[in-house]
């Protein structure tokens, strides 16, 4: 285990919440959407349900794009200005089925603080043990989605979209095509 499974669960939230900025439509476009990925990914405290805080997490969505691609100082920056700006207070909690793990807001923070605190906390992870590298486009030619590669060896080439099942698919056709599978 390479990061503590709050931090994993976090970082894939990232992910999936980056890569709600490239969907057609936008799975974020109104606070309908924002309540299904919210409750898709299991987030917890208070909520407005509103069109207020919709726009609050598309535009901490679009300063979180900024860590794929950042060097290790800027993601600092970032991480640094995010857990300033939200007045962090590291504590430890236990709730629902999860047993003690790192909060550092309160659960009555408006919700894109939460989620930008809980981004840059799992960020925090990731620099200090040196594995930006992890953070990955998926390769597939006809995709640009984010992901977060966990696996012991690095190895991992493709989002959780289908795009691995999609180039396997396309390999064995094209092997069977040419005669060698």
């Amino acid at each position: 285990m390479l990061f503590t499974h709050d931090t994993d669960v976090a970082l894939a939230a990232l992910a999936a919440l980056v890569n709600t900025e490239k969907g057609e439509p936008d799975p974020l476009a109104d606070p309908a959407g924002l309540d299904a990925f919210v409750d898709e990914w299991g987030w917890t405290g208070r909520r407005r349900h509103d069109e207020q805080e919709r726009r609050e997490v598309v535009r901490v969505r679009s300063r979180l794009v900024a860590l794929w691609g950042a060097t290790e100082d800027e993601t600092v920056t970032l991480v640094n200005d995010l857990l300033r700006q939200a007045g962090a207070v590291p504590q430890l909690v236990r709730h629902d089925q999860w047993d003690y793990h790192l909060h550092a807001t309160s659960a009555e923070a408006p919700l894109a603080t939460r989620m930008a605190v809980e981004a840059a906390m799992a960020m925090v992870d990731v620099v200090r043990a040196g594995e930006l590298g992890r953070l990955r486009w998926c390769t597939a030619d006809d995709c640009d989605n984010v992901m977060v590669d966990l696996s012991k060896n690095r190895s991992r080439r493709y989002c959780d979209g289908g795009c691995g099942n999609r180039a396997n698919v396309a390999a064995y056709r094209a092997r069977q095509a040419s005669g060698t599978g």
